[in-house]
């Protein structure tokens, strides 16, 4: 079937196709297109410009702006335009992380969880890194990372010290965005009060490579050889009803003028 997130985007693609014919009555394509591999944002444009299509609605699956990320969406789609005759009228959505229904769909992911498997003595909010020189720059990445993860653990009820934000996936020698993830997993995992950790990465629509070998398995590895006794990874939103609702929401708020 293809990689992890391969697979959840095409059904997450399904499902979002679904979830607007049926509140619109009309058909409204959806076009899955990925930064990095096939279909990309050259394949997927070019195709919708020669469909004839006049209007497209641009919608990075990143929660939460960065420069690095959703502007790159922008400049690539951008560039596969350029050799077009005649190109659609286009509507970027930036972010999306302060929406109500989405920081509620993580909330009801992670009480789900715990309904069914009892609660953690920490909940981590992991988020993907960027090199500290990013956000001194400017980038808003981190701090909107931090408001995400605040927000979500005032809807669990959570008290400061039940939670924390963090950053994972660095690489080089340069500083990243502090705390790291698999620092602080190792610093609790010598906390003798914190015996289960569990973990969720808000910043990520769908389950890759990422979440689920470094953050599901690698750092587990990590909390529990230093001492923690428990560990559990919490999905991301993938194609839940509530996320794929909240997506639809958003996309026909920006398309109401059109339909």
């Amino acid at each position: 079937e293809g990689s992890p997130l391969m697979c959840i985007s095409r059904k997450q693609e399904a499902a979002l196709q679904a979830q607007l014919e049926h509140s619109t009555g009309q058909r409204i394509p959806v076009q899955l297109a990925m930064s990095y591999g096939e279909p990309s944002l050259t394949t997927a444009g070019r195709k919708l410009a020669a469909s004839a299509v006049e209007r497209i609605i641009v919608l990075p699956l990143y929660p939460q702006y960065s420069s690095s990320t959703t502007a790159a969406v922008f400049d690539g789609l951008a560039n596969a335009l350029k050799p077009c005759p005649d190109i659609p009228e286009l509507i970027f959505i930036r972010d999306y992380w302060a929406r109500e229904d989405y920081l509620q769909a993580l909330a009801n992911s992670v009480q789900e969880f715990w309904d069914e498997h009892g609660k953690p003595d920490r909940l981590l909010l992991s988020f993907h890194g960027i090199p500290q020189r990013y956000e001194d720059t400017g980038d808003p990445y981190p701090s909107l990372c931090r408001k995400t993860a605040a927000a979500v653990a005032s809807r669990l009820g959570l008290a400061d010290d039940q939670w924390s934000e963090s950053f994972q996936s660095r690489f080089g020698r340069e500083e990243w965005v502090k705390p790291y993830t698999d620092v602080l997993l190792e610093q609790w995992g010598n906390d003798d009060s914190i015996q289960r950790v569990d973990v969720i990465c808000p910043a990520f629509a769908a389950d890759c490579l990422e979440t689920l070998e470094e953050i599901e398995e690698q750092n587990k590895v990590t909390f529990l050889e230093a001492g923690g006794k428990a560990y559990h990874y919490i999905p991301c939103l993938n194609d839940r009803p509530d996320h794929i609702t909240m997506l639809s929401d958003l996309i026909l708020e920006r398309a109401k003028a059109w339909l």
